[in-house]
């Protein structure tokens, strides 16, 4: 299975595996899924090679481990599709990762019209399709009953079951982006064509997870094959799941407005009891105000720590300075109060952290709690706070 990956906010980076080298500039990686793949495939198919071409124990592995290492570079093809179209573009790549269900492309941005996510889309499948119509001239070619019609065989057949299985239209597969492009063309509105696109996904694994055991229950899948396509399924259900749930972020992403959605501050003295620092924030006009610590000129250098202030009991909470349940502010990640919804996100993306101070020029107006941003974008969802 292949699937892309576009930047903030629309998506969040996917950990990257072993990296091996570029690719026409691409980096590329290589997941240590791949190692389960490597095994599986190799001893499927040197069991497959040995009964039809009557070899060796080791020379079906041998002829298993090449045709693992065929087909992986025919993933890396459908994936250059993407990339470099992609890059006709102007969109960058952040590089290619090969993994258990096949590999995805990682983009820095999403395309910028419905066109060119549909050719970006269609590349990877129109690549495979190449390959596989490759791979049956080849085969036609060679004698039957050989090594090499049996490989170039067995490589049509996975290219063109790649090309029409990624074509299929639904999130996160290929043909699901080409949906969304249609849907977005129609309705000018690209998150509805995500969200379009995702469910018709979930369609899609279903239906695979039924053909599946059908197949299966009639022997025409491969009892050992059961386990790996139904996690395809399942990570075509979850792949589709997570395309409407960002798709529904993405549509509130323009509500983010910093001076509405921070806390305000309240300010104590350094050497303030924490007992008499949370005493005066419960009587304040906000109960949910974040403390900030100010030195000797009245200046804010650090700012309550909410969990290591929950974590000292009450007892001691009079002889506790608020100072020794602070961070510096100079260690937070800052927000200029001006920051757009989109900016805010790639600022979070690239900041990963529990609290965010809002600036305006020196001056700390407020205070950003990733979960108070969690629950606007995602209302319906309960967060800790």
């Amino acid at each position: 299975m292949e699937q892309q990956q576009s930047g903030p906010p629309q998506r969040p980076r996917r950990r990257a595996g072993l990296t091996v080298g570029r690719v026409f500039g691409v980096p590329l990686h290589l997941d240590a899924t791949m190692l389960l793949l490597t095994v599986l495939v190799t001893v499927m198919y040197a069991e497959f090679a040995r009964r039809q071409l009557e070899l060796s124990q080791v020379g079906g592995y041998l002829i298993g481990f090449g045709f693992v290492v065929s087909l992986l570079g025919s993933v890396l093809l459908h994936e250059l599709g993407h990339a470099l179209t992609a890059r006709r573009y102007g969109i960058g790549v952040r590089g290619i990762t090969l993994e258990l269900l096949g590999g995805y492309t990682e983009m820095d941005r999403d395309a910028p019209s419905p066109k060119v996510d549909l050719l970006v889309s269609l590349a990877g499948p129109a690549v495979s399709a190449l390959l596989g119509a490759a791979a049956v001239a080849v085969t036609w070619a060679l004698p039957a009953g050989t090594l090499a019609h049996q490989l170039a065989f067995q490589l049509a057949v996975s290219n063109v079951i790649v090309a029409v299985f990624n074509s299929l239209p639904g999130l996160p597969l290929d043909g699901g982006r080409a949906l969304r492009a249609a849907v977005w063309a129609v309705t000018r509105d690209r998150h509805t064509g995500t969200e379009v696109a995702g469910w018709v996904g979930r369609a899609v694994a279903g239906g695979t997870a039924v053909a599946v055991v059908v197949l299966t229950t009639y022997g025409v899948l491969a009892p050992l094959a059961l386990p790996l396509m139904l996690l395809v399924a399942l990570t075509l259900w979850r792949g589709a799941g997570q395309s409407v749930r960002l798709a529904r972020i993405s549509r509130r992403i323009p509500l983010i407005d910093l001076r509405r959605l921070a806390r305000p501050v309240l300010a104590v003295p350094t050497g303030t009891p924490l007992a008499e620092a949370q005493r005066r924030r419960a009587e304040g006009a906000r109960p949910d105000a974040a403390i900030t610590v100010t030195d000797g000129a009245g200046r804010p250098v650090a700012l309550l720590d909410p969990v290591a202030a929950d974590a000292v009991p009450p007892a001691r909470r009079p002889w506790i300075a608020v100072d020794a349940v602070s961070r510096s502010l100079a260690g937070l990640p800052a927000l200029p109060v001006g920051l757009d919804g989109e900016r805010v996100m790639a600022a979070v993306q690239t900041h990963p952290g529990a609290q965010y101070v809002v600036t305006a020029g020196e001056d700390v107006v407020g205070v950003l709690h990733i979960a108070d941003l969690a629950q606007l974008l995602e209302p319906k969802r309960k967060m800790n706070t």
